[in-house]
C-alpha cells in the first residue's frame, strides 16, 4: 500500500509540474487578446501599442518610433519574465501614467504561456534559434 500511495504521490506532483509548463503555442493563441493593439514577428509594426519583437531584456519605452508615455520611458523596466508577468497583471499599477489600458491577464498558466510566446522573438521579429 505504500508503494501504491508513493505512486500516486509522485504522479500528482508531476501532473501538476507539466500543468505549470510553459507552452508557446497556447501562449499563441493567448496573443489573440494582445493583437488588437500588438504585434509580433517579421512584419510586426507598432499599432495602437508598440510592436513587441525582441522584449526579453528590451527596456521599456524604446521601441523604435513609438510614442511612449514619459511614465513609460522613464520606468526604468528592463523587460523580463518577472517584469512582463507583474506587469500583464494590471500595467495602471505598475506603470502609473501608462497609456495601456488593460484589465490585465490574471490566469498564471496564460500570463506563462504568453510569455514563452513573446520572448521567443528577436528585435527582427525572428524566432531565437534554441
Amino acid at each position: 500500500m505504500t508503494r501504491t500511495l508513493s505512486a500516486v504521490i509522485v504522479a500528482v506532483i508531476a501532473s501538476v509540474g507539466a500543468a505549470a509548463a510553459q507552452d508557446a503555442e497556447k501562449g499563441k493563441a493567448d496573443f489573440a487578446i494582445c493583437s488588437p493593439c500588438h504585434a509580433v514577428g517579421p512584419d510586426a509594426a507598432n499599432m495602437l501599442g508598440p510592436e513587441l519583437n525582441g522584449l526579453d531584456g528590451r527596456h521599456s519605452g524604446t521601441a523604435p518610433g513609438y510614442p511612449y508615455s514619459e511614465a513609460n520611458k522613464s520606468s526604468g523596466i528592463v523587460w523580463n519574465e518577472a517584469t512582463f508577468k507583474q506587469y500583464i497583471k494590471d500595467p495602471q499599477a505598475m506603470v502609473p501614467g501608462t497609456k495601456m489600458f488593460f484589465a490585465g491577464i490574471k490566469d498564471e498558466q496564460k500570463i506563462a504561456d504568453l510569455w514563452a510566446y513573446l520572448s521567443q522573438f528577436d528585435a527582427n521579429g525572428n524566432i531565437k534559434r534554441k
